[in-house]
């Protein structure tokens, strides 16, 4: 077993005094980190999430405004044969 294995046991990285201590007061603090964080997480992934699917959006009207312009162009090159 590490000792970074239990929540509040002060394993990986600096927590501060709080969680050095550990405890049952050092463990709870260690939880609402891992809240946060996961939290956080989540709310990256989220965006990430908004920003790709605007991007597909963008990029399939990009599609549809060349392809016109290529009915366009094709229907030019006819009328001049």
């Amino acid at each position: 077993m590490y000792a970074g294995d239990e929540l509040g046991r002060g394993g990986g990285g600096k927590g501060g005094a709080v969680r050095d201590a550990g405890g049952s007061i050092g463990k709870r603090e260690a939880a609402f980190e891992e809240e946060y964080f996961h939290r956080k997480n989540m709310e990256q992934l989220e965006e990430l999430k908004k920003h790709l699917k605007d991007e597909v959006k963008f990029h399939e009207e990009q599609i549809e405004r060349h392809k016109e312009a290529l009915r366009r162009s094709l229907k030019e090159l006819d009328e001049i044969d």
